[in-house]
């Protein structure tokens, strides 16, 4: 999604799959900052999205981009243990990496603005 807008730089991969992390779902609705907009300025924009447990269907709302044929997309729904595979296989892919705890600059920047709460309406995640 960040790459739909060129002013966005994604989180940190380890931020957002880590166990228990911002993607996980719970029960109760919580907005996650998946990227910030990249500038020297202390107040940015940020791109969140809503994140939400219902049953065994993961959902992720108030989006906006364009799908494949061009309409907007909204919502985008997912079988919970499908998404939880997803969520972890990625995760350990990178624990394989040898370059893990390395980040490259503008991740770096913008998981730091984050923790210091200049991204936009979403909750600050926990540090790490």
């Amino acid at each position: 999604m960040a790459r739909s807008d060129s002013r966005m730089v994604g989180l940190g991969p380890r931020r957002l799959l880590r166990p228990g992390g911002p993607l996980y779902p719970t029960d109760m609705p919580r907005t996650v900052d998946v990227a910030v907009e990249e500038l020297s300025e202390p107040v940015s924009d940020s791109l969140t999205i809503r994140i939400q447990l219902r049953g065994e269907t993961v959902i992720w709302s108030d989006l906006m981009y364009s799908g494949v044929d061009g309409r907007v997309v909204e919502e985008v729904r997912f079988r919970l243990e499908q998404y939880l595979g997803e969520v972890e296989r990625a995760y350990a892919a990178l624990k394989d990496r040898v370059m893990f705890g390395r980040l490259d600059d503008s991740r770096r920047r913008a998981d730091r603005r984050v923790r210091n709460g200049a991204g936009g309406g979403g909750q600050q995640p926990p540090q790490l």
